[in-house]
């Protein structure tokens, strides 16, 4: 029997997703943020220095083809290891976005919106 995806309309409420080290994650969590689904699918993604790249792109694919997220967040020190991925990335929905963390202080020259807004005003060139 096929599953039957939700259709989301304008308007209507979607998970922030996040990929990060176990800080940001438990910062955003107190927000109250987390999400767990009745299948144990998690809207976040701790990374570790045990984590592998594969675990990381996975984490990425599935947060970014979920129906039910409207925005991931990467922090940009993870995001580097899978910038090959974040710049093949060219949907809207969901939204990404690179973050800092405590121990990594946001670059914006490494951000991949801030590259594209920067290619869409003549501020900067493709790389």
């Amino acid at each position: 029997m096929a599953s039957k995806r939700r259709k989301y309309k304008e308007g209507e409420e979607r998970l922030i997703a996040i990929i990060a080290d176990e800080d940001t994650i438990t910062g955003f969590l107190l927000t109250g943020m987390g999400d767990v689904d009745p299948r144990k699918s998690k809207n976040f993604f701790v990374v570790d220095s045990k984590t592998s790249q594969s675990q990381i792109e996975e984490a990425f694919k599935r947060f970014t083809t979920r129906d039910d997220v409207g925005i991931v967040l990467v922090a940009q020190n993870i995001a580097n290891d899978i910038r090959y991925l974040i710049k093949e990335f060219k949907q809207a929905i969901p939204a990404l976005l690179e973050i800092p963390t405590k121990d990594h202080p946001y670059d914006a020259s490494k951000d991949s919106l801030m590259q594209r807004c920067n290619i869409l005003f003549g501020d900067g060139e493709s790389s």
